[in-house]
């Protein structure tokens, strides 16, 4: 399951790198046609506001995935293993119940906006939903397989704590001894 969750972490990181192209693209194209040529690409705006909400919400998904996300683990790393077993074990499941929640609500607004259309380019709205549908499955695989290697005692201690310190703050701490951080 490991290599699975891998591999679509991969393949998101390159949709990633494919949305921010097409940002790019876009959003540049527009500025030179507007300024160069008095024209301009319709849907330039509407595409690129999709593609950075796709872009978005994957980006959280490998976060999660690469333990990314800004955290505080000052208490919980002062505790034995059992007790950071039993925060690692409760913070999942409050990020399973709260994903959950984004799941359920991101699959009814896809299927409320699917006769929706974009006005510029015609695209149903549901694909604008959707990325939240996408996220809530891609994250809860994530989430469920990492409690449950937990619960079989198959984390090692470096892995129950699942943030990452802002860079100030992890520079000055693992700074060697006897030079400014």
């Amino acid at each position: 399951m490991g290599r699975f969750i891998d591999g679509y972490v991969f393949v998101l990181k390159v949709a990633i790198v494919a949305c921010l192209a097409g940002m790019l693209v876009l959003v540049f194209g527009n500025v030179v046609l507007r300024y160069g040529f008095n024209s301009g690409i319709t849907v330039s705006e509407e595409l690129s506001r999709l593609l950075f909400v796709w872009m978005t919400f994957m980006g959280a998904v490998v976060a999660l995935h690469k333990h990314g996300h800004l955290g505080m683990d000052t208490m919980v790393a002062l505790l034995p293993r059992t007790g950071r077993l039993v925060c690692f074990c409760l913070s999942h499941l409050l990020m399973i119940y709260a994903t959950g929640l984004l799941l359920g609500g991101s699959w009814d607004q896809t299927l409320i906006n699917l006769s929706v259309t974009a006005p510029a380019t015609g695209l149903s709205m549901g694909f604008f939903y959707g990325s939240g549908v996408v996220f809530g499955v891609l994250a809860l695989v994530i989430l469920v397989f990492n409690l449950l290697r937990a619960l079989t005692g198959r984390l090692k201690d470096g892995e129950l704590i699942t943030v990452t310190e802002s860079e100030e703050t992890a520079d000055a701490t693992h700074a060697p001894t006897g030079r400014p951080a």
